[in-house]
């Protein structure tokens, strides 16, 4: 290890409480997942990593440390810990970023997309991954299987959860259901919520997404449509789609289902946070980039001769003691939290992106709506083009071992 790391970084990395046999801990996670390992530490340790701020000596650690235990920390059980970060390539030092480099570079290279949760959501063998995604739609829980020759309406938009599919499967299907039974569709725009730090607020890439079915292909010409009008680079940070969730997710329960003979297309788009917005007290359209966007793809929707249909891959609230709240969910809290997610859901059906936002805004994100940007997105993008807003169901996931819960929805519009 080099000198630099007598003042070790930590990278911006996920990190939530969990119990580990027995013992409560904290969990780093790295959303690049380039070990793929999640590492577990007791709390004084974490408290020592805590401090890997790229500011604090070893022996700055050590006088912390003592502050708050009263006990002597040896330099090597901090270096102990910082080799294990560097291992898992946690650090933020040279070693990192010449394999982030590496690694970008051969993504961008790929001719297309890898499946990034094979193996972890679903598997590589085609019919196991039909049969389960299948499950989902089994009622009560679930719609039932989409009706061959069912007609559920001229489809404009809708939202999904992208939570895993064990929590949230059987919510997918309500979506899927209603987009299976709607009037062909040549086109899905799906617009993701990227989990990772983005510059830009919303990110493309032209590569084809991989499916254990084959890939779903990418419309290049309708990219180009909006890339003449957008005057910045909306692929600077393509390499976030490699490991973002929410597009493949879905892709998912879409090529599970598809039955009809022409594949659909996809444009995929990673929608980054807006919480400068909420920082700011100013509306996301005001931010750079965001207003010029949404434009150019409603240009190039109007232009376009294909059937499209506008997908948003959104999780609502995350509380509890793994999002930093002090406290965990119980029956009571978990009621009120649903009465606030469906007044928040109320303004999507009416299709009011600015109600939607306003409600987020002035409690200051509270609940952490993490699809606040791409269900802000699709309901701008749909505007007065829709006829009805309906909620198709709501769910809520509570994990006990984190002391957390997650909140989702799936939503249709019509013409």
């Amino acid at each position: 290890m080099g000198e630099e790391n007598f003042y070790p970084k930590l990278r911006q990395v996920d990190v939530f409480p969990a119990e580990f046999s027995g013992q409560k801990v904290i969990c780093l996670r790295d959303p690049l997942n380039l070990s793929g390992k999640i590492l577990f530490f007791p709390y004084p340790a974490f408290f020592i990593v805590s401090l890997f701020d790229g500011h604090h000596s070893f022996a700055d650690i050590q006088v912390e440390f003592m502050r708050r235990f009263g006990e002597l920390l040896y330099r090597e059980k901090i270096q102990e810990l910082a080799n294990q970060l560097e291992e898992h390539f946690l650090l933020d030092n040279e070693r990192f970023r010449q394999l982030q480099g590496e690694m970008i570079e051969a993504f961008r290279n790929a001719p297309a997309r890898p499946m990034a949760l094979i193996g972890e959501a679903y598997e590589a063998e085609p019919d196991y991954v039909k049969k389960m995604v299948e499950s989902y739609f089994t009622p009560p829980e679930g719609p039932g299987l989409p009706m061959v020759g069912q007609k559920s309406g001229d489809l404009l938009g809708a939202i999904a959860p992208h939570i895993d599919y064990r929590r949230g499967g059987n919510c997918y299907a309500w979506a899927h259901k209603i987009m299976q039974e709607s009037s062909p569709i040549d086109l899905f725009i799906i617009l993701g919520t990227a989990h990772a730090p983005t510059p830009r607020p919303f990110v493309l890439t032209r590569k084809d997404f991989q499916t254990p079915w084959g890939p779903a292909e990418t419309d290049r010409a309708f990219l180009a449509e909006i890339e003449a009008d957008c005057p910045f680079d909306l692929y600077e940070d393509e390499f976030v789609h490699k490991a973002e969730h929410s597009i493949e997710l879905q892709l998912i329960f879409l090529r599970a289902l598809w039955q009809r003979q022409d594949l659909f297309q996809i444009v995929p788009v990673l929608c980054g946070s807006l919480h400068e917005a909420i920082l700011k007290n100013k509306s996301p359209m005001e931010l750079p980039g965001v207003s010029r966007f949404i434009a150019a793809l409603q240009m190039a929707m109007t232009k376009s001769q294909k059937r499209i249909c506008l997908l948003a891959s959104a999780d609502l609230a995350h509380v509890g003691l793994r999002f930093g709240d002090t406290e965990a969910p119980n029956r009571f809290s978990l009621q009120s939290l649903a009465d606030e997610d469906r007044n928040l859901l109320g303004f999507a059906e009416r299709v009011d992106a600015e109600g939607f936002y306003g409600s987020i805004q002035r409690e200051k994100d509270r609940r952490r709506i993490c699809g606040l940007p791409s269900i802000y997105t699709l309901l701008h993008l749909i505007g007065n083009r829709v006829r009805e807003g309906k909620l198709l169901n709501y769910g809520q996931s509570l994990d006990a071992g984190s002391q957390s819960a997650v909140t989702f929805a799936s939503l249709a519009f019509f013409r």
